[in-house]
Parts: C-alpha cells; sequence; structure tokens
C-alpha cells in the first residue's frame, strides 16, 4: 500500500529513522492488529499504533466506562460514562489519527468467537486484567501460530513477554493456572509504561525491525525503577503446548 503525501509528513519522524523508511511505513498502513481490552493497557497501546499508522485497529471490550477506570484509561473522559469502551476508543482514536481504520468489537471474548473477533489481524496483544481470558487468546495462538503480546500490571509492578508458540514457550508455560480473580491497585503511569512497552513490540513485529522479548519475561518494578529480564523455555508437561506438541 502506497503512502501519501499526508502520510509522509505525518509519519515523517519515524520515516527518518535508520531503520525505517518509507516502505516500512507501508508496512505498518497494510497491517492489521487486533487489541484485547480498551483499558488501562489497551488504552496506550491503542494511540500509540493509531498515531505509528498501524492501518488497521480491532479493538475488542465489552465492558462500560466507569468512573473508577478513568485514573489510568486513557481511552476514555468522563462524559462517556455506561458507553461501550470499544465504540469510545474509536472516538478517540479517530481523533488522533481520522487516516486509519477503527473496528470496535463490543463482544465478550470467548473460545468460540475469538477467530472472527481476531480477524485478519496479524498480531494479539494482551491487554486484559485477568488470566482466564488471556489463557483464551493463548490457546489460539498454539492452535494457529498467531503471535501475541503479553502484559499485565499490578500496582507499580508489570511484566511483559513475546509469546510465539511453537517458536517461544506459551503464556500457559509461564502461568499454568489463573491466579485468583481480584480487585487490584494499580496507578495509571504503570499501565502507560507497560501499554507503551507493548506498542513497541507490535511496531518491532510489523515492521521486523529490532529484537522482540521472544522467550524473555521483562519484569518492572516502578517503585524503584528496576528492570529484571529472564528467561523462559517451553514446558514439556504443558496442558496447553505441550499437549499439543505430543499430539
Amino acid at each position: 500500500m502506497k503512502l501519501s503525501a499526508q502520510d509522509k509528513q505525518r509519519y515523517h519522524r519515524q520515516i527518518i529513522l535508520p531503520s525505517w523508511g518509507e516502505g516500512t511505513q507501508a508496512l505498518l498502513k497494510d497491517s492489521c492488529v487486533f487489541v484485547a481490552g480498551a483499558g488501562g493497557l489497551g488504552s496506550p497501546v491503542a494511540l500509540y499504533l493509531a498515531a505509528a499508522g498501524v492501518g488497521i485497529l480491532r479493538i475488542c471490550d465489552s465492558g462500560e466506562v466507569e468512573l473508577s477506570n478513568l485514573n489510568r484509561q486513557i481511552l476514555h473522559t468522563e462524559n462517556r460514562i455506561d458507553e461501550n469502551k470499544a465504540n469510545s476508543a474509536k472516538k478517540t482514536l479517530k481523533g488522533t489519527n481520522p487516516t486509519i481504520q477503527v473496528v470496535p468489537l463490543t463482544e465478550t471474548i470467548t473460545s468460540d468467537n475469538l477467530a472472527s473477533l481476531v480477524g485478519e489481524a496479524r498480531l494479539m496483544i494482551d491487554c486484559l486484567d485477568n488470566f482466564q481470558t488471556r489463557y483464551i487468546l493463548n490457546q489460539h495462538a498454539v492452535k494457529t501460530g498467531l503471535p501475541f503480546v503479553h502484559a499485565g500490571v499490578n500496582g507499580l509492578c508489570g511484566q511483559i513477554a513475546f509469546i510465539h508458540p511453537p517458536e517461544t514457550a506459551c503464556l500457559a508455560c509461564l502461568v499454568s493456572e489463573a491466579p485468583p480473580s481480584e480487585i487490584f491497585p494499580i496507578l495509571g503511569a504503570t499501565a502507560g509504561l507497560l501499554g507503551c512497552l507493548e506498542a513497541l513490540e507490535a511496531l518491532k513485529y510489523l515492521t521486523g525491525t529490532g529484537e522482540l522479548l521472544k522467550g524473555r519475561l521483562l519484569f518492572c518494578d516502578g517503585e524503584t525503577m528496576q528492570f529484571q529480564e529472564v528467561s523462559f523455555a517451553k514446558d514439556p508437561a504443558c496442558r496447553v503446548c505441550g499437549s499439543a506438541e505430543s499430539g
């Protein structure tokens, strides 16, 4: 897909990156990404992918905007309370970049409908707040080979990894059982930081630029501003990718 004169002006500061250029920007314009969740993580992810010029964003969230969301979910505003988050996200994103296509998806993600929700997306981004739905994304990744960026936040801490079975371990290799469901504390800036890192991983994958967090889990402790990276490998006994590989 060719860049317009407006595209070249809008994205000039990234086009002049030594590893970028107009060809790389055209790849983004022709890309589609599925963003699971339009909350604390999904807000910075979607905003920066839209600003970078990703051609199609499929934003999925069945929830409605609440007042308690607004300390971190910067896609939304107070006058959109009780509005569906995916629809609210579209309004903000089209205001940020009217040249891209935003597809709001208001369904709850299930194992039965995820394939249709993902559609033609080349990448899934986990911006969820619960592991049960994350496992649905993970199962789809194992089944189809479609990669996804995983991140999670709690308080001032967070983690991120690039999951691409069978090349990498799956999410169930890392977290075999879902932690108890609870209302956990979160500072908006923490979600913003991890969401920006997710967006960066997504842009790197879509453009073939840089080195991805494959087989590596990056932890961030915002309280002490320390980052720690640990390597991870497939679990042969994994209930998802282990059984898939063994037939």
